[in-house]
């Protein structure tokens, strides 16, 4: 070629040059030509290239395959899923065409197994479904069967699932029955919130069947869902046995005849009964000093706690013990019934408190009257203020001193949470209900 010995011309001179020069070539005469000086027959066509490759990849393909035959079902399994794991990079990418052909072949011969493995699966799922009514130890037999054929199913098909991953399309048998596995899992939770059995369940089908993208990525959100969950759970039992060690508390009451006074997260106990937590709806305390001729001789403090039927009436003589198990009634106790109280204040109720009548957006009081009869007020929050003094909680109007009623602590039931209600409501800002402080 004489472009080769043109050095003095520009580079993109030469280069168009050489261009040119390539374009005027025949490969397919050139290699014709080699074959009839070598003695090989003429290649008149492509299509006869093609043929032989095809032919040629035909009897390797045959060879392998006696070869694979000669191996026990477990060696041959290994052997399969190696290649395509090597050849696909793990499913990522397109293996060679003789590798494709290796793996749609052994689709085919373990096509009855897998058909067979996967109607055991549908029975054990079933299985699972009809003992949920049994609880729990009933359905965690067959759980842990169905893993196991799972497993075999997933140790065959692993092959196929990297083949098809490597192809860009989900090997459908294995999407179907991992759907059929996920199904129960989420039924087991939602519906009978067995939470253990649908996390293994969920667990398994991760570690299975990552080489199905579409079963991989639904799988993936219910793992981390189940993961918030048992986040969230586990705080919540946590925070629960710390409210249990908060509100443990025992005494003994007396100084010569002792009585136990305890309170537990199964109740209070008092002279041999049992008040649940759940069912106390009162309580009241307070302390009132004693004094002889004006010598002051101590202090007795009361508590009192019950249900809609009764009331249990402690007196202790002990500050400490006062205020401990008062800290602990209050925990135990006197959130909720604070809680309750809001609720249903929200929710229309008007709540009686001695002469008073308390209502989500207000109070009525009566203004008492030397002479006729006493007077009714309708007063909202807004137009009445609150103290506290000589045992009672006082309500009154701003704007009318003899329009008031007070409320003893130690003999009103739930006094102190009422005023507990009134003064978180009052600090915030341009309330006008109580149940304001819930928002």
């Amino acid at each position: 070629m004489a472009a080769r010995v043109e050095a003095g011309l520009p580079t993109l001179a030469r280069l168009n040059l050489l261009a040119a020069a390539f374009e005027t070539l025949n490969g397919d005469h050139d290699q014709d030509e080699i074959r009839a000086v070598s003695g090989f027959p003429e290649v008149r066509t492509l299509d006869q290239i093609d043929a032989e490759l095809a032919e040629r990849r035909r009897y390797c393909r045959s060879v392998i395959k006696d070869a694979l035959d000669r191996l026990s079902p477990a060696a041959l399994v290994q052997v399969m899923t190696d290649t395509a794991e090597v050849a696909t990079s793990g499913g990522e990418e397109h293996a060679p065409g003789l590798i494709d052909d290796l793996i749609d072949g052994y689709e085919v011969e373990t096509q009855g197994f897998l058909e067979r493995e996967a109607e055991n699966v549908g029975k054990l799922v079933q299985a699972a479904r009809n003992a949920v009514s049994s609880g729990e130890a009933a359905v965690r037999p067959f759980v842990a069967k169905l893993e196991t054929v799972a497993r075999n199913w997933d140790k065959i098909a692993q092959p196929i699932q990297l083949s098809a991953k490597a192809r860009g399309i989900d090997h459908e048998p294995s999407r179907q029955l991992a759907y059929d596995i996920r199904s129960l899992a989420i039924d087991l939770f939602n519906e009978h919130d067995m939470l253990a059995q649908s996390k293994r369940l969920t667990d398994l089908l991760q570690e299975l069947f990552a080489e199905v993208p579409d079963v991989a990525d639904r799988v993936e959100q219910d793992a981390e869902a189940l993961s918030d969950i048992i986040v969230s759970r586990n705080q919540v039992k946590a925070r629960k046995e710390e409210w249990d060690r908060e509100i443990n508390y025992s005494a003994d009451i007396g100084l010569v005849f002792k009585e136990n006074l305890s309170i537990s997260p199964d109740g209070i106990s008092w002279k041999g009964r049992r008040y649940p937590l759940g069912d106390i709806t009162r309580v009241r305390w307070g302390g009132l000093s004693r004094s002889v001729n004006g010598i002051p001789t101590g202090t007795t403090y009361t508590i009192a706690f019950g249900n809609v039927q009764s009331e249990a009436v402690v007196e202790v003589r002990r500050k400490d013990t006062f205020a401990t198990f008062i800290d602990k009634l209050w925990r135990a106790v006197g959130i909720r019934i604070l809680g309750e109280m809001m609720e249903s204040l929200k929710g229309g109720d008007t709540l009686r408190f001695g002469d008073a009548r308390i209502r989500d957006d207000g109070i009525t009081i009566e203004k008492r009257r030397f002479f006729g009869s006493n007077e009714e007020l309708r007063l909202p929050w807004e137009q009445v203020h609150i103290w506290s003094a000589n045992g009672s909680f006082h309500i009154g109007a701003k704007n009318d001193k003899k329009a008031v009623v007070a409320l003893s602590y130690i003999n009103e039931a739930n006094t102190h949470i009422l005023e507990q209600a009134v003064r978180m409501a009052f600090k915030k800002p341009g309330m006008r209900r109580l149940s304001d402080v819930l928002q």
